[in-house]
């Protein structure tokens, strides 16, 4: 029986390094609430991705709920489809109506020349997402939302070091958050963060993501409760020096892949995008079936019954979910592309952890 090849690995410190921290939190009995290791990952994550002000949280979801109530989003909110189920929630959590559009299948971001048609007089907000880490067009969409006086709340989730000519992705629209659960690039086991652009805004944040309070006796705002504890601040600290190696190990199995599909029929793949840092946090390949010879669905379970796992990501639309398959806008009419792409979707086994006699099983399913 062969060993199994999972989808994604997480990223590891390394255990007596682990330990040694874990016995400063324990002797300083500061388990949460802002110690130590908090203030310093919060500081080496501004610099590690060159943004001004960072904010942590407990998970990714929370920062986007939480974004929404800082901005104080309220209406209609235009988002895209194809995406993971938390970033519409977000906006169901905090009354909000989402407003679908579809998809550039280029870059698998929402579509900026679908955003003006679906901007009613409720509208406050777009919510767009970096897509397998792939950066949306922030321009078109910044130019879209000062226009119609927008704000913009961009999901990062899959974003984490990425970069457009030098300068960090996550610095496009009012507000940015980020995952780092353990299936991402860099993890903290469970957490997320949020990206600010001023230390006003960050102390709004990190008041309301401790409940509201801004002292022992004053609550400024219904907050909740989504802060880091230390433990896995610690963590997040170590994973932070072997990142880089990481996101390096992932780009060579990315080189891997794409030198042995290239002009396979019935198989598409996206390339490094010019100007550019990614971090190679997925690999989707699109399955043409008639070109290829099968469907999606069928390389997926055969990959499956041999332990080489990979995942339909986002398969089913978030469109398709019974909370909002009544939107008026989550037709499919509305959203061709998003549809094509999620009925054709396939990532492939993607992390550090993968060698070449992995890389080698996973491409024996493409061979003809």
């Amino acid at each position: 029986m062969n060993n199994q090849i999972t989808v994604t690995s997480p990223l590891l410190p390394d255990l007596a390094e682990f330990t040694a921290l874990l016995q400063e939190i324990w002797n300083s009995k500061w388990i949460t609430n802002n110690g130590s290791f908090h203030r310093q990952l919060e500081k080496e994550l501004a610099a590690y991705l060159k943004v001004p002000y960072i904010s942590l949280f407990t998970n990714g979801t929370l920062p986007l709920i939480t974004a929404l109530q800082a901005l104080r989003i309220t209406g209609e909110v235009i988002t895209t489809p194809y995406s993971f189920v938390a970033t519409t929630h977000s906006l169901w959590w905090n009354g909000i109506k989402p407003v679908f559009v579809d998809v550039d299948p280029s870059t698998c971001g929402i579509d900026p020349t679908k955003i003006e048609a679906a901007i009613t007089p409720k509208t406050t907000a777009i919510m767009p997402v970096h897509c397998y880490g792939k950066p949306c067009d922030v321009k078109a969409i910044q130019e879209i939302a000062d226009k119609y006086g927008l704000k913009v709340i961009y999901d990062a989730a899959h974003a984490f070091g990425v970069e457009v000519d030098g300068e960090s992705i996550l610095n496009a629209g009012d507000l940015s958050t980020l995952s780092f659960h353990a299936t991402k690039v860099y993890n903290t086991i469970e957490g997320g963060a949020m990206v600010m652009h001023d230390e006003k805004t960050k102390q709004r944040i990190d008041y309301l993501k401790n409940f509201g309070f801004a002292n022992e006796v004053t609550v400024v705002a219904p907050g909740i409760n989504s802060k880091m504890d230390e433990m896995r601040a610690a963590y997040g600290l170590l994973n932070l020096r072997q990142v880089d190696a990481a996101i390096d190990a992932r780009r060579k199995v990315a080189s891997a892949y794409r030198e042995a599909l290239r002009g396979l029929e019935g198989v598409t793949f996206f390339d490094d995008m010019p100007g550019v840092r990614h971090n190679y946090s997925y690999f989707p390949v699109f399955i043409d079936a008639k070109r290829f010879g099968k469907t999606r669905d069928q390389l997926y379970f055969e990959m499956k019954a041999a332990n080489v796992l990979g995942r339909r990501y986002f398969y089913p639309l978030i469109s398709e979910f019974s909370t909002y398959r009544s939107l008026p806008s989550a037709t499919r009419e509305n959203l061709p592309n998003a549809h094509r792409l999620a009925e054709t979707v396939l990532c492939l086994p993607m992390h550090h952890d993968l060698t070449d006699h992995d890389i080698a099983r996973v491409l024996t399913f493409f061979k003809k």
